[in-house]
């Protein structure tokens, strides 16, 4: 077994949660699969280089994607993430680089979160995370996006008395009136040039060290920490699918 396989407490929270299918030619083993895109994700390895043991890569592939597209994956980290801790969120940005073969799309091809900046090729995923500093809301800009922007999606889900601790990027007063009115509080550090000055705990903000650490962790998955994927959409499913590997280890560390 690899070290970067389900264990079978991972394997009984995920097998639950799969498409089923009654009919039609048995899908080869879901475990098997899944601990290929998995090496896949942790290693940072090309899909040719995936080793036997885990079957064709064709069909690793050939699953991650097709799984993608009918949001398999996005009802996963629903599922997985239900659990959250709401009373305390936390917003930010990381910025990961893009390797040469991300950026082979077509000029004009539809947007796929990649833009310059000083590091070069970049893509920005953005994360809310929840009080225990696992993910709960992700998604992508290109590099040089402002982190604001991506504000208004992640943080629609935000309920009546959640505190939402964030940087000065994020200080904006329609950011600050879209949870006034959710009920929410904004805990942000007002910028400079701001005349009236909001209050701000700067002890609760202490806890916003929880998403850098989960940024550190997400990182640890190499496919993550460099952008390889072309498709915008494939990264993002890989972001998504080492937030839950965070999230089942957080569960079994627990049981």
């Amino acid at each position: 077994m690899s070290r970067y396989d389900l264990t079978d407490f991972e394997w009984r929270v995920i097998e639950p949660i799969l498409p089923n299918k009654p009919r039609g030619v048995a899908r080869v083993d879901d475990r098997r699969v899944l601990n290929g895109i998995f090496w896949v994700l942790r290693s940072g390895a090309p899909w040719r280089d995936l080793p036997e043991r885990y079957g064709p890569r064709t069909t690793c592939y050939n699953r991650f994607v097709r799984w993608r597209k009918v949001g398999v994956w996005d009802r996963m980290m629903d599922a997985i993430t239900a659990a959250h801790d709401r009373d305390i969120q936390m917003i930010d940005s990381t910025s990961v680089r893009a390797h040469q073969q991300a950026a082979t799309g077509k000029k004009g091809d539809r947007d796929h979160c990649l833009g310059r900046s000083r590091g070069g090729l970049t893509t920005k995923i953005h994360a809310v995370v929840d009080g225990q500093g696992l993910p709960i809301r992700l998604s992508l800009t290109a590099g040089q996006s402002h982190d604001g922007q991506a504000a208004d999606d992640l943080l629609d889900h935000v309920s009546a008395g959640t505190i939402v601790l964030a940087d000065k990027a994020y200080d904006a007063d329609r950011i600050r009136a879209s949870l006034r009115e959710k009920g929410a509080f904004a805990n942000i550090p007002p910028k400079a040039n701001r005349r009236s000055k909001p209050y701000f705990s700067t002890w609760l903000y202490r806890e916003r060290n929880l998403i850098e650490r989960f940024f550190s962790k997400l990182k640890h998955f190499r496919r993550v920490a460099t952008r390889y994927d072309k498709l915008a959409e494939n990264f993002l499913a890989m972001v998504q699918l080492a937030s839950m590997r965070l999230w089942l280890r957080v569960y079994e560390s627990t049981a």
